[in-house]
């Protein structure tokens, strides 16, 4: 290693140690005047839900170009599953850069695609009894994986139609688009969308046979689907007899279930696959964001019996890129070593320390979720909101889901004091919030 590349490994290994640190007032001069060079190239359908100018990142923690650190909880919208650049990820991306970079899974083989395959087809082994063998066709994101699963259902049942679910989110590419229904602002002028597509109540299978007495009837449906916890649309924990309804009513019409496990898969519900929790099978499984720690990598996976679609039916030039499968692989090695367990124990101390501090506190409705995914419901959308920023200014990064809740969603790498300087943060920007942001309607 030359003295460069171990300076920078000394470097980020000091900053994941390092605590909250706000040396200037975010954002600081150099974070405003790179914003305000930036954005006149950019595309205004861009968020930015902070003005946060990053220089790098390492482990939980996130240093602005000013010099300010931040605990990051939400990583990267539940992306940076091992932690920012860790360095057995990092090292398994140069040393395949080095030796191939691309030649298109589609049309060749390399000995990374066939393995990851393999790999996470013996993972979703553990999902529940009957588990199948499993066929994947790798994608660049978590919407290329929706798109893939409609197009192979279409395909497959011979039917047009798709179940999915208000409150749901899949993906903004006009396919996955259709599906999602967690806030309109989504789908304004992108009509029309895909058609065929219907949908239920989350949590409530009930209103999945109601849409077939009302609007679609059994057999023109190809899927149904779902997330096993709503993710953008609230971190929601759906009843515990919801999933397997929905796998009783599938099989009873000949259905496909797919499982979009594209947020909550991968550790971060505190077991590989959100699935787990019921034990309930689907036949097509998606997953992205996760699965290769911040690398455009993601899957849907499908039993034998159903990926029946013919040669040419689908593919992509740079799915599957060997780059990419490099962290896939070392991703999952540090999962299955010991992240998912880190985030079972975590996430449980994480809920159980929020719970505790903000018990009592008339602005907190609700404090939800499974593993390092994790939801408070807030009084207002405007509250949720104010204190967003507050915990920003304060160094602590979260994400808004739901009308009015924050999501929870750190590194699976989180240690037990970060999760503490997590909920002491959080707390103190809810109690320290207006007393009008609370209180609007």
């Amino acid at each position: 290693m030359s003295a460069t590349a171990e300076a920078v490994r000394l470097a980020l290994e000091a900053l994941a140690a390092q605590p909250i640190t706000i040396v200037t007032e975010p954002p600081g001069p150099r974070a405003r005047e790179m914003i305000a060079r930036a954005l006149p190239h950019l595309s205004p359908s861009l968020i930015h839900c902070y003005p946060l100018m990053v220089r790098r990142a390492s482990g939980c923690m996130v240093e602005d170009v000013d010099g300010n650190v931040y605990l990051d909880a939400e990583a990267g919208v539940a992306t940076a599953s091992t932690g920012h650049c860790h360095p057995a990820v990092a090292d398994a991306m140069a040393a395949q850069a080095q030796i191939l970079i691309h030649i298109c899974g589609t049309d060749f083989h390399y000995p990374g695609y066939g393995a990851i395959c393999e790999k996470l087809g013996q993972l979703a082994q553990h999902i529940g009894p009957n588990a199948h063998h499993w066929q994947t066709f790798l994608t660049n994101s978590g919407t290329e994986a929706v798109e893939a699963a409609l197009k192979l259902a279409r395909n497959h049942t011979g039917r047009q139609n798709v179940i999915a679910f208000r409150g749901g989110f899949h993906g903004r590419t006009l396919g996955a688009l259709s599906l999602t229904a967690s806030k309109s602002k989504y789908r304004r002028r992108f009509g029309p969308l895909l058609p065929g597509v219907f949908h239920a109540t989350y949590g409530d299978a009930v209103s999945v046979e109601e849409l077939f007495k009302t609007v679609t009837a059994p057999d023109d449906v190809a899927a149904i689907v779902v997330e096993p916890i709503l993710g953008e649309g609230g971190y929601i924990v759906p009843p515990a007899d919801f999933l397997p309804a929905l796998r009783a009513i599938a099989d009873r019409h000949g259905i496909l279930l797919v499982f979009d496990e594209v947020q909550t898969g991968m550790g971060r519900t505190g077991k590989m696959f959100a699935a787990e929790h019921t034990g309930v099978v689907p036949d097509v499984l998606l997953v992205a964001k996760g699965i290769a720690s911040g690398m455009p990598l993601g899957a849907m996976m499908a039993r034998r019996e159903v990926m029946t679609w013919p040669a040419g039916s689908h593919g992509s030039t740079i799915a599957g890129n060997p780059v990419a499968i490099a962290a896939g692989l070392a991703t999952i090695g540090l999962l299955e070593g010991s992240l998912v367990a880190n985030s079972a124990r975590v996430g449980r101390m994480l809920k159980q320390l929020l719970a505790e501090t903000l018990a009592g506190q008339p602005r907190v409705t609700d404090v939800r979720g499974e593993g390092l995914m994790i939801g408070v419901e807030l009084a207002t959308h405007e509250l949720a909101s104010e204190v967003a920023q507050l915990c920003f200014r304060r160094g602590l990064l979260v994400l808004e889901c739901g009308a009015k809740a924050i999501r929870l969603s750190p590194p699976l790498v989180i240690t037990d004091a970060q999760a503490r300087a997590t909920a002491e943060v959080f707390a103190r920007a809810i109690a320290d919030a207006r007393p009008e942001a609370a209180a609007k309607a």
